[in-house]
């Protein structure tokens, strides 16, 4: 994996930034370092939230190959899949990717369990589904085997009788939106208010359209694949778009094997 510098202005992304560009497989404290959340935010729920995406998308725009993304994905692509996950607090995911991509419990790493235990952390992070019909499957182990409970988000005019399955298999309900609709920045207050300030959304498409329009993500790791697909595959965001497109900046670029990783972060954060 190498170091890509094509501007002056970009964070660290190498142990020597002044250095050449480090052509080997970069360690997981590596790739933690480069990808470390913004230092002030605190495990007890009273620092100010940080949503990021993980998404990865080919040359003509495609986010998965056949409904999935792991076609168009990679070894490199993975690890750093992994290490997003290593140093959040929760993953936050749409049911319908939940479905398709076939979640289960996030587990603990003991190459993150040191930096997780001096941030505050639990051993590994919560995911959280995003569902406004409970239409999930509660009997699977995303929601019976958890390391830590998992979270549902829901609306308050869901089905009780699936908030009730919910809970009885050991979910935890939350409530970010009214009626069947769920709301994408109550979404980010409730989990921050929960103690979850490292928020990682995996998407899918239709959910990360939702935060993009709501004006909360606040950085995308964006993994470029060097793959045509043709086809009607979905774009990594989807749905109603924002009155004003919003700019982020170029915080990061790291290359293997013709896969670009990038980091783009809101201007104004």
């Amino acid at each position: 994996m190498r170091s890509l510098f094509p501007v002056t202005d970009l964070t660290r992304t190498a142990p020597d930034p002044s250095g050449p560009p480090i052509d080997r497989e970069w360690s997981l404290d590596e790739l933690a370092d480069a990808y470390a959340y913004p230092p002030d935010l605190r495990a007890d729920g009273a620092g100010t939230p940080w949503l990021r995406a993980n998404m990865v998308s080919t040359l003509d725009g495609a986010a998965q190959h056949d409904g999935r993304s792991q076609g168009i994905s990679c070894a490199a692509d993975m690890r750093i899949f992994g290490t997003l996950r290593g140093l959040a607090d929760v993953v936050i995911a749409g049911a319908e990717t939940v479905r398709l991509e076939g979640y289960r419990p996030a587990r603990a790493r003991e190459a993150f369990a040191a930096r997780r235990a001096a941030a505050g952390q639990g051993p590994a992070p919560a995911v959280a589904v995003v569902t406004g019909s409970m239409d999930l499957d509660f009997s699977l182990p995303l929601f019976t085997e958890p390391l830590v409970p998992t979270l549902v988000v829901t609306g308050a005019g869901a089905p009780s009788d699936r908030i009730a399955a919910a809970r009885k298999a050991g979910a935890e309900v939350v409530i970010a939106g009214e009626g069947g609709r769920v709301d994408p920045a109550r979404v980010v207050r409730e989990l921050a208010d929960r103690g979850l300030t490292r928020q990682l959304t995996e998407g899918g498409p239709r959910l990360l359209g939702q935060f993009v329009a709501a004006g909360v993500l606040d950085e995308l790791c964006l993994t470029v694949s060097p793959m045509l697909t043709a086809g009607n595959a979905q774009r990594i965001a989807g749905g109603p778009g924002g009155a004003v497109p919003e700019r982020f900046f170029l915080a990061s670029l790291l290359e293997e094997a013709g896969f670009l990783f990038s980091r783009y972060r809101r201007t104004d954060r």
